[in-house]
């Protein structure tokens, strides 16, 4: 069998596990994120935590998702594809709220590990730098930050005869492969999030000398570990997908690269996908837990 024909098999396997692990990814998903906005909003333990805060707007951008991704995957069992090379409209939304909602979770993460970082640390005027004011305005202006972002980049795409629904203007191919893919929402988030997850691990195994009630430091310890688990996941699971427009920019100009990009992206995508099942356990972590 030639390397042309395993890539293509490749390539419609990643096509129909997408295809039918949607509607199992959209249930799990529900319920894991009612569970975190159930446990989150209304226990008055997290009413004023910030990292429940942030979990709450993650939540919220992955149900989004989740409801996209099951909306596309409808349209492909319906109608053979995703209908985003018939409808312009589509077209550009199919891509502007995955890259908004994407986004908003990746950097939800990050902001809670920065944030157990300063609230575990032993100096009193480092914990007492983030408030939940702050963190409500931080978030509110990352929010707007990725929902224009999402808009400037998403209108690029456009509906060509032979390609279908795609990045039209040369510049935004360049700079969604070379940034946007492979640092904005790559590797950037993933080094912020491992890093002060480790940091705060750190403060979590001296925070037994700090002169704080057992129910204080037990919360704290939970929550760390929590995103610890929350930040290793990510970073194990969304690395692989980060690497696929790199490889695939190689690809396109090797051409023995092909089967590689397409296993990468087989790969990177039920990694990828597996990612947005974790949100459930969550919950369940803090609250059974």
């Amino acid at each position: 069998m030639s390397s042309s024909s395993v890539s293509d098999e490749v390539l419609k396997f990643t096509a129909q596990y997408s295809l039918y692990t949607g509607s199992i990814m959209f249930s799990f998903g529900v319920i894991g994120n009612v569970l975190n906005l159930l446990v989150f909003t209304q226990l008055k333990l997290f009413r004023t935590n910030r990292c429940a805060f942030y979990i709450t707007i993650e939540s919220i951008f992955n149900f989004i998702y989740q409801f996209v991704y099951i909306s596309l995957t409808v349209l492909t069992s319906i109608y053979g594809d995703d209908a985003t090379g018939r409808f312009l409209i589509w077209c550009k939304l199919r891509y502007i709220l995955p890259q908004m909602c994407a986004l908003t979770t990746f950097y939800m993460i990050c902001f809670t590990a920065v944030d157990q970082f300063f609230s575990t640390n032993h100096r009193l005027n480092l914990r007492q730098m983030c408030t939940l004011k702050l963190g409500r305005y931080a978030s509110f202006m990352f929010i707007c930050f990725a929902i224009i972002h999402s808009i400037a980049l998403g209108s690029s795409y456009d509906i060509q005869p032979t390609l279908g629904c795609t990045i039209s203007n040369y510049v935004a191919v360049e700079y969604s492969t070379f940034f946007f893919y492979s640092i904005l929402s790559g590797f950037l988030p993933v080094v912020i999030a491992s890093s002060f997850s480790m940091l705060a691990y750190h403060n979590v195994r001296h925070i037994v000398r700090r002169q704080l009630p057992i129910v204080r430091r037990k919360l704290d310890k939970q929550i760390t570990a929590m995103v610890l688990m929350r930040v290793i996941a990510y970073v194990c699971l969304a690395s692989p997908y980060n690497a696929n427009p790199l490889v695939g920019f190689l690809a396109d100009h090797t051409r023995r690269f092909r089967l590689i990009f397409n296993i990468a992206l087989c790969l990177g995508t039920i990694l990828f996908i597996i990612m947005f099942f974790l949100p459930s356990i969550k919950a369940y972590n803090i609250h059974g837990g």
